[in-house]
């Protein structure tokens, strides 16, 4: 049985991986789920400070996850228009998968902006451009923490299998 918990919770932290590119996939909870599989093996001792803070840090990025490219939005000189474009844009976008989320916080920030101000072509562009770099980071902190997931499972796992 323990075999399988690890052989399932590296596929989850791989997939994790893939997941903080993808938007289909919520890659920073699978990766969590993944470790949490290799703690409930018998070879791995219990270490709910690891399982804790490792949880609180994929709450958090979640989180983020949809708080930042409205940040970008606005950073960009988006207005509070802007900002319910690029969110009203990922929730859509998510029935669209895989580019639907990318396209819909772009498009939705944009619309967004120009329902505000019609005539302001351009800068509505700047603050869907806003959005995009803000998805950007956020992707790439999903992915730094997946990998760091996926880091400390192989260590945990190496470590006490050989």
């Amino acid at each position: 049985m323990d075999i399988i918990l690890v052989v399932l919770g590296l596929i989850c932290c791989v997939v994790g991986l893939f997941g903080s590119f993808l938007p289909v996939l919520p890659g920073a909870p699978i990766s969590w789920i993944g470790l949490l599989l290799l703690y409930l093996t018998d070879f791995v001792e219990n270490n709910y400070w690891v399982l804790g803070s490792t949880l609180i840090l994929t709450i958090a990025i979640s989180i983020l996850d949809y708080i930042i490219p409205a940040k970008g939005t606005k950073k960009f000189g988006g207005t509070k228009y802007g900002i319910w474009g690029t969110n009203i844009g990922l929730i859509i976008g998510l029935f669209f998968p895989p580019i639907g989320f990318i396209i819909g916080l772009f498009v939705g920030a944009f619309i967004g902006e120009l329902i505000y101000n019609f005539e302001d072509k351009k800068g509505a562009l700047k603050a869907a451009t806003g959005a995009f770099l803000g998805f950007l980071v956020s992707s790439f902190m999903k992915f730094m923490l997946c990998l760091s997931f996926l880091v400390l499972f192989l260590f945990v796992a190496i470590k006490n299998y050989f």
